[in-house]
């Protein structure tokens, strides 16, 4: 007979199965010696270890007697993986103590300044895994629209460098290029990077999944090949190519904005200050040194006037110098969707249709492209002051920058063509005249709601961009699901919805 273990405060783990995505949870019964002798309640912080290793968990009481007894402990799948534990095994459960960087949350809260190392407190609880997600989501709202100012800005970003890692590539110069977002299909990424490092230029690519968005890069770099890298198979990448194309979460840079984003994207906020941080945190944890930054400028994009645009540029020129990186500015026009596709495959089939010159590829993102691309080239000395533009256009032409591509996926893993949806429905005009408006933010929520970017083929191929000339029941947009369902839960949606394209009569 196995020996009763009588140390205080220990209880089996017990596998139950349930994914809480990053949040650690702690499951036990009320009527549990421990939770009775310690007084613990639910959503109690609490501290759980085995050997040497101790996570934070939030406590939810268990009352199913058929899935736990009174000796018994569950975790949620990310606290068992952390632990690295597994079912049967011992665990110790004690009192979390108080935390510093909560009395820092509420000082901001309450709309004082923080200073570095209050910050150095937060970032650090925040990696550790010591504050819940309703702690993580007082600290994102207390720092909404302006409420940071521009030290505290510097402050949280070199916060969230100094707890990940920093990439070093043993160069005096690294390139990188990023777009502020909220215009859906703008994936001028790939085809950036792709020119850049096909003209001899150092661009170790890592972006990010869509928090808001109906598909981030790596979402659409997804369809076409293997993002999930590790530092080693990256700098493997980057050194046989010059260039990858990374999630940025496989490779642990900037960890918190990591969790950040998680949380951003559940209360779907993404304030500036936060932004700022969470962008060049990663630039500068990646070893970049000269960035260029796109931000489209639109009504229904992130940045909805020229005045926020030049404040935002001057904001991140700063804390850009701050912490060491060169940052050059384009402002963009942020008024329409870029290209036709909005979501991770019809995005990709996109890249792929201007990289391999098609007759038909969408000029748009063409031209944003070989702008941001061409600002890059004169940065890096591979083309004069004002002829940026004509050197992209060249390599694009080539065939090189396709060339660049492919070589790029084959050394993440393999290249593969997108896929196509198999349910489509097509959004007529009800009017005949010229579209003059499109809601940005509606058209990518129609997408979203279609399945993007979970459902890689699912989202919207857009037929009718501004100034287009269409007759009553022309298609203005088809909408693209992987299920039936999906595509309901989009038309249910668009029903509701006046002029998401507005069309002006002629």
């Amino acid at each position: 007979m196995e020996a009763k273990d009588t140390r205080h405060n220990v209880l089996k783990l017990v596998r139950l199965g349930i994914d809480a995505r990053n949040e650690y949870m702690v499951f036990m019964r009320k009527d549990c010696p421990v939770c009775i002798s310690e007084g613990f309640e639910a959503l109690n912080r609490i501290k759980v270890t085995k050997g040497e290793k101790t996570i934070v968990a939030s406590l939810i009481v268990w009352d199913d007697e058929s899935q736990l007894s009174h000796d018994q402990l569950g975790l949620s799948d990310a606290a068992i993986e952390a632990l690295e534990t597994k079912e049967g095994d011992l665990l110790r459960l004690s009192h979390l103590d108080a935390l510093d960087s909560m009395s820092d949350v509420r000082k901001k809260i309450y709309g004082h300044r923080l200073n570095q190392a209050e910050f150095d407190r937060i970032i650090g609880d925040i990696v550790n895994r010591n504050l819940s997600n309703i702690q993580l989501s007082a600290f994102l709202a207390s720092s909404t629209g302006n409420s940071l100012n521009q030290d505290e800005v510097i402050a949280l970003t070199r916060s969230m460098i100094n707890v990940g890692f920093k990439l070093d590539w043993g160069k005096d110069k690294v390139y990188d290029k990023h777009c502020i977002g909220g215009l859906p299909g703008n994936r001028t990424t790939p085809l950036v990077v792709s020119i850049v490092a096909a003209a001899g230029l150092t661009i170790p690519k890592t972006s990010s999944r869509a928090i808001t968005s109906p598909a981030g890069t790596a979402d659409t770099m997804e369809v076409v090949t293997n993002v999930n890298l590790t530092t080693g198979q990256m700098k493997n990448v980057v050194e046989q190519e010059g260039g990858c194309l990374a999630w940025g979460g496989s490779v642990q840079l900037s960890p918190a904005d990591d969790i950040l984003i998680r949380v951003e994207k559940a209360l779907d906020i993404d304030s500036e200050g936060q932004m700022i941080a969470s962008v060049l945190s990663k630039k500068a944890a990646a070893g970049s040194t000269d960035v260029v930054i796109d931000i489209p400028v639109g009504a229904t994009a992130k940045v909805r006037s020229q005045e926020a645009a030049v404040h935002l540029s001057e904001k991140m020129v700063a804390v850009g110098k701050a912490i060491g990186l060169n940052i050059d500015i384009v402002l963009t026009d942020g008024s329409q969707p870029v290209g036709r596709g909005i979501g991770p495959a019809l995005e990709a089939k996109d890249v792929l249709s201007v990289l391999r010159n098609e007759n038909n590829a969408p000029d748009d993102l063409r031209e944003r492209a070989i702008i941001l691309a061409g600002r890059l080239l004169e940065m890096g000395g591979k083309a004069a002051e004002g002829s940026g533009t004509l050197e992209a256009l060249r390599v694009l032409k080539s065939g090189a920058a396709y060339k660049k591509f492919t070589a790029i996926c084959e050394a993440q893993g393999f290249f593969r063509e997108p896929e196509v949806a198999p349910h489509k429905h097509r959004i007529r005009s009800a009017a005949s005249g010229v579209v003059s408006e499109i809601d940005n933010r509606r058209l990518a929520k129609v997408a979203k709601l279609a399945g993007a970017p979970g459902a890689m083929t699912a989202g919207i191929l857009l037929l009718t961009p501004l100034g287009t000339h269409v007759e009553e029941n022309d298609t203005l947009f088809e909408i693209h699901a992987e299920s039936q369902g999906e595509l309901e839960y989009a038309l249910s949606y668009l029903d509701a919805q006046k002029q998401i394209i507005k069309i002006k009569a002629t």
